[in-house]
């Protein structure tokens, strides 16, 4: 099975930028398709975004359209979530997921916090 660590969380102001990064171990990469999710306090977990095994499909939320962009590297074993234009409705944990089915999202990461002041 796959393991999974998310960095790069942390405090942005509002309009700011933060790159997430998924770093997987244990199993292949390429053969997981990957997602972000977030949860903010007292609120479901809620999908961001997703990527197939070769990247070659990417989907997101609306509410992150044209803000926030996914990316992964097979090679090294990492996906990635470029936040954009962040807004304080951005606040939340953010977690990677993988899923060895089409959104069958069976492995997480431990989270990272996201906090975005106004």
């Amino acid at each position: 099975q796959v393991q999974l660590v998310e960095s790069g969380g942390g405090l942005v102001q509002a309009g700011g930028s933060l790159r997430l990064s998924c770093a997987a171990s244990g199993d292949t990469f390429g053969s997981y398709h990957m997602g972000w999710f977030r949860q903010a306090p007292g609120k479901e977990r809620l999908f961001v975004g997703g990527a197939s095994r070769n990247g070659g499909s990417i989907s997101y939320a609306d509410s992150v359209k044209g803000r926030f962009t996914i990316s992964r590297d097979n090679a090294k074993n990492t996906m990635y979530l470029q936040m954009n234009s962040l807004k304080p409705e951005d606040t939340a944990t953010y977690y990677c997921a993988a899923a060895r089915a089409t959104f069958q999202y069976e492995y997480w990461g431990q989270g990272t916090q996201v906090t975005v002041s106004s």
